[in-house]
């Protein structure tokens, strides 16, 4: 029997949700195209109340993260102890990979605190990597007081989202005085962009910069960098934890060749608790290597239907239908689309909206619509305060001013621009 075969009787056999998600397949199937591709809010709906439709057994030891989401529908991810340690040991082995080096001294600037996972991840992984001293500082800091501290503990490697790292270049700019070695800055949770890196190379001449890893807290380890073989955007797939895929975003149809977008799928081979069999990762991407590559590699293209990463923050589609479901007496909204771009070093978020009638007030309502969101997704509150992306904006628009795929005629829900 195969390894995604293995995985996915054992989920048929031990979850609620995964049973029924399969019914319809034969108890003996093999052919591995044939089971669903799992959709996100059916998932996520069904691990409501501590995970009772998904889970395989009840859980007992390990640790609980939540990721995206609004304040009313969060995302609790589970895993048992030793689950959490195959995830960290292998991300601490593809870590090993991307040009960090004995001796190096690494500041781990994640966020930490409220269930969320990528600073104690982070540490665990380079803990189990055994390479390098790890400083955990976390990203919340106030950047005066860490660049100090990064100065006095001679600090040559940085470790976090482009946002903190990017306002540690801003504040080296305007503090001259202030002077730090960074040979290797190693990134996570969002993506650089050229004018972001050309600030960089200003600032630490000869600097590095490196993907920390691919991961997140839904789907598990799902790339490593290869600092001897990836260009930027570009991971390595762990085969010994994982299977990816990539499929089709109308079709859901495997995509074997190289250099053709699809939707990201992951199998996850060691969580069996919490079973991830055909997620949909959230991102598009290309394969970078002919199949049957050792550990292929693919390069990232963008979000995926899911959700817009907005900074470090993700804004899904379902949080922005179920915003607009609370406005319902107000405005009835026929089609919406959240359009993200990079302007001036940081991201902006715009979400294009088609109303049924004829609005009064419709600015004031928009400025509704925004702090309520607000008030869900904390996160991007928190990032707008710390000037780390633009305000999100809701614009009223004409149907045919939405963008729309052309060969089905599908609304693009997300609009990714900073990539084009």
């Amino acid at each position: 029997m195969s390894r995604f075969l293995e995985i996915a009787k054992f989920a048929r056999d031990n979850s609620e949700y995964y049973s029924k998600l399969y019914k319809y397949l034969p108890l003996d199937c093999d052919d591995e195209s044939l089971y669903p591709i799992v959709e996100q809010e059916t998932f996520w709906k069904a691990n409501e109340n501590f995970g009772e439709g998904v889970l395989t057994s009840k859980h007992e030891d390990g640790i609980v993260f939540k990721s995206g989401g609004t304040s009313g529908n969060p995302k609790y991810s589970y895993f048992t102890a030793q689950e959490w340690k195959s995830f960290t040991d292998v991300s601490g082995e593809g870590f090993r990979h991307n040009g960090i080096k004995r001796g190096d001294r690494i500041a781990n600037l994640f966020y930490a605190g409220q269930l969320y996972a990528s600073f104690i991840y982070i540490t665990d992984s380079i803990q189990s990597a055994g390479v390098g001293i790890n400083y955990p500082m976390s990203g919340q800091m106030e950047i005066a007081e860490m660049v100090k501290m990064l100065h006095k503990l001679k600090i040559n490697v940085i470790a976090g989202p482009p946002s903190t790292i990017m306002n540690i270049v801003f504040y080296l700019q305007e503090h001259r005085e202030m002077k730090l070695n960074i040979d290797l800055i190693l990134f996570g949770g969002e993506s650089f962009y050229d004018d972001q890196l050309q600030e960089i190379g200003k600032c630490f001449k000869g600097v590095r910069v490196n993907s920390i890893l691919y991961a997140s807290v839904d789907g598990g380890e799902l790339g490593y960098f290869d600092a001897s073989t990836c260009e930027n955007g570009e991971h390595r797939v762990f085969d010994q934890s994982t299977i990816m895929e990539i499929v089709d975003e109308d079709s859901g149809e495997l995509i074997t060749e190289e250099n053709i977008s699809g939707r990201l799928l992951v199998t996850n081979l060691n969580r069996k608790l919490m079973p991830l069999v055909r997620y949909p990762v959230g991102d598009l991407a290309i394969w970078r290597e002919p199949q049957g590559s050792k550990n292929r590699k693919f390069k990232l293209q963008g979000r995926a239907q899911e959700g817009a990463r907005i900074g470090p923050a993700t804004l899904y589609v379902q949080d922005v239908l179920s915003l607009f479901e609370e406005f319902n007496k107000d405005v009835q909204v026929l089609n919406f689309q959240v359009v993200i771009t990079h302007e001036e070093g940081i991201d902006r978020c715009v979400i294009n909206a088609v109303s049924s009638q004829t609005l009064k007030n419709s600015e004031a309502l928009a400025q509704r619509i925004v702090s309520r969101l607000y008030q869900q997704r904390t996160m991007l509150k928190d990032l707008l305060d710390g000037n780390l992306i633009h305000p999100v904006s809701l614009k009223w628009c004409r149907a045919d001013e939405i963008e729309f795929n052309p060969r089905t005629g599908k609304t693009k829900k997300i609009l990714d621009c900073r990539l084009k």
